[in-house]
This record gives structure tokens, C-alpha cells and sequence, in this order.
């Protein structure tokens, strides 16, 4: 059925009616799509086309017409990074003002007031804070548990400051995430990967790490029985083939690793009260790429649509093969940057069952 659609839906582009048919009939019988296949779609798919494409891929790995979310907050325990990135709204040199560090106390306040909110998943992020070597995290880490016990999920550093902070620690990576696995932590998220092409990263966060690096930091990460995930972040000013580079260097990792990422969450940058600047990507391009997402991953089953960069808009990702998405309560870091946030969480939920989906709450994922 969808293939037939094809002829009178593609947009114009140079593929023949043929050529995109065939790529329909791949995504239906649940064959992975080429690097070629996928720009194709990009280019030339109309936004329909997408949806229904993205949505046949969804369908076969969740139940149809229903959606899981689940309220969380993202503690932002540092704003000292000496990382540069010029896309970022949030950091401090350690000798600018306005800096700060939280003690225990306070990040407790703010995983309580998580609570406060029925919230149960924390996500800490902070950055290259040049003192804070990987012992260090690990004894916050390791109070946290002692405090709160199973009563909440914490995904504890991103991939990115787990470099940082190894390197910095001179600790290897397979050594360090045995450190953290010690504290009690279960997971690392994949945050700080934005766009995984080096030409990217050399233009935008020079500070960062190469892609070959990031992902032999995530690999040791998950050989310790760590879950972890993929992220992607769009709009700043990389290529369709950055883009490309991005999907397809984490497609082929997520096969070498046997399928441990559980899930992929793809946001929008937001291009206020930084050096980059630039204008905010759309929301219709920003579901489009949720779609090519869904289905050239077909290793990954959880592809996430972002309230907290599209609010209430990211709900029609559900209808471009998102299945789940979250209901943030905090997060300095996008905040920064021009994020908004409502804690009016019944306004988002009926946005979803606007767009013809269920939402049902669920759990934090289980590693892999």
C-alpha cells in the first residue's frame, strides 16, 4: 500500500518513481536501508511518504497507536567546562564569574524536587571541569545510591565528560567505567555526541574528542555491563553527509556491540546566548530526520522525539516512528540556550493523544 502512494508523493527529485518504490518495498519487508536509500528518502520522500514509512517501521518493534513516557530532570551539578564549544549556552571557564560546583546537599534538592513531580529518572550532565578527577564522581555517585536506594534510575555522565574526566584522571577507559560500575552506577548516557563527523567536531568543539575516541570510550562503557545510549543533535550548520556519517558510523557500532545502545534520541539545537547563534531548525525538518532516523537504525529500538527542545510539537514525532519521549522537569543546559519548559505535563500527554497515541508511563529502560 505505501508503495503504491510512492508515485504521486515523491517531491520532484531526480530518483525515478521506480527507484522509490523499491525503497519502499525494502523498508516494508524490514531489510536495512543503504546509506544511498536514506538520502534518497531525505531528498526526495514527501513528508508523508516519511510518516508512513517510519510508522510501518515502529509498528513492528511497538504496540500501534501508543506511546511511553516518563518524567525526569536532567541535574546540571556544574557549569565549569573547559570544552569551548561555540554552540553552547551553558559553560564557564573556571576563571570567569558566574561559576558554580553543587554539593551533595544541593543535588539532593533538586533529585527531591524531581520527586516532588512523581518523576523517577535523574540524567546528570555538567562538563570538562578541569578539578574533578573520576574518583570524584564516582563518591557523588556512590552517596546518591546510598540515599536513594532503587527508588529512582540515574543516568549517571555522558560519554563525553567520562572521556574527559578519564583522561584527566589518566585512568583507562575500561578501567574507569569499572570505577563508576564499583559506585553503583548503571548507566552513561550518549550525550556529547551532537554530530559524530570530525569535520564537524573540529569545527564546532575542537575540545571534544574524534568519533573513533568517542566511540571506543562507549564500547568499554557497555563491555562493563553499563547501559548507554545514542544521541544525535541537528540544525547547527552540518551537511546532509555529516548527518549521514553520523547515522551510519552508529548504525555499524550498535551491530559490533551486539545491540546494547537501547535507545536513540534526536534534538534540536537552540541557537540563543552563544557564539554559533544562527536560527532554530523547524519543526517539519526536525521530523523528517526523526523519520530517516527510525528507519535506516532498524538496530535500535527506542527512537525518542524531544519535549524539551519542541515542547509540544515534538508529540507529532510519534507519528514519524518515535515511540517514546520524556517528560522533563529541569534542565539548565538547553534552558540556557532558549529551551523552555512547562511542568503543565497534562497539556503534553493530551498533545500526544492529539496526534493519535496513548501515552503510557513507563519505567527507565533496563541495560541491555
Amino acid at each position: 500500500m505505501i508503495a503504491a502512494h510512492f508515485r504521486r508523493q515523491t517531491r520532484g527529485g531526480p530518483l525515478t518513481s521506480q527507484t522509490i518504490s523499491d525503497i519502499a518495498e525494502k523498508v516494508q519487508s524490514g531489510a536495512a536501508l543503504t546509506r544511498v536509500e536514506a538520502e534518497a528518502l531525505w531528498t526526495d520522500a514527501s513528508d508523508l511518504l516519511l510518516s508512513e514509512l517510519a510508522t510501518c517501521v515502529r509498528d513492528r518493534l511497538h504496540p500501534p497507536l501508543t506511546a511511553t513516557y516518563i518524567k525526569m530532570a536532567i541535574v546540571n551539578y556544574t557549569n565549569v567546562c573547559v570544552a569551548k564549544c561555540d554552540y553552547c549556552s551553558f559553560y564557564r571557564l573556571p576563571h570567569q564569574s558566574g561559576t558554580y560546583l553543587l554539593d551533595f546537599d544541593q543535588v539532593c534538592a533538586k533529585i527531591d524536587a524531581l520527586v516532588a513531580f512523581g518523576g523517577k529518572l535523574v540524567g546528570f550532565n555538567g562538563g570538562f571541569h578541569p578539578k574533578l578527577r573520576l574518583h570524584d564522581y564516582a563518591d557523588l555517585f556512590s552517596r546518591i545510591h546510598a540515599r536513594y536506594g532503587n527508588d529512582l534510575a540515574f543516568y549517571e555522565m555522558t560519554v563525553a565528560e567520562f572521556m574527559f574526566s578519564c583522561k584527566l584522571s589518566k585512568i583507562p577507559y575500561d578501567e574507569g567505567a569499572q570505577i563508576l560500575r564499583a559506585a553503583g552506577t548503571k548507566w552513561l548516557t550518549g550525550g556529547g555526541a551532537e554530530v559524530l563527523d570530525d569535520g564537524f567536531r573540529l569545527r564546532h568543539s575542537p575540545g571534544k574528542y574524534t568519533v573513533a575516541d568517542y566511540f571506543t570510550a562507549q564500547r568499554a562503557i557497555v563491555a562493563a555491563g553499563l547501559g548507554s545510549t545514542a544521541t544525535m543533535v541537528i540544525g547547527f550548520d552540518e551537511t546532509l553527509n555529516e548527518r549521514l556519517n553520523h547515522l551510519e558510523a552508529l548504525r555499524a557500532f550498535q551491530d559490533s556491540i551486539g545491540g546494547k545502545l537501547t535507545s536513540f534520541l534526536c534534538w534540536t539545537y537552540k541557537p540563543w546566548n552563544n557564539a554559533l547563534g544562527g536560527a532554530e531548525l523547524s519543526t517539519q525538518q526536525y521530523l523528517r530526520w526523526l523519520a530517516i532516523s527510525r528507519i535506516y537504525l532498524h538496530n535500535i529500538r527506542h527512537i525518542r522525539t524531544s519535549v524539551l527542545t519542541k515542547n509540544e510539537a515534538a508529540l507529532q514525532g510519534l507519528r514519524y516512528g518515535a515511540n517514546d519521549f520524556d517528560l522533563p522537569t529541569e534542565d539548565e543546559v538547553t534552558q540556557k540556550a532558549g529551551a523552555t519548559i512547562s511542568h503543565d505535563f497534562a497539556s503534553v500527554l493530551a498533545a500526544a493523544r492529539a496526534e493519535g497515541y496513548e501515552p503510557v508511563l513507563r519505567p527507565a529502560f533496563s541495560p541491555s
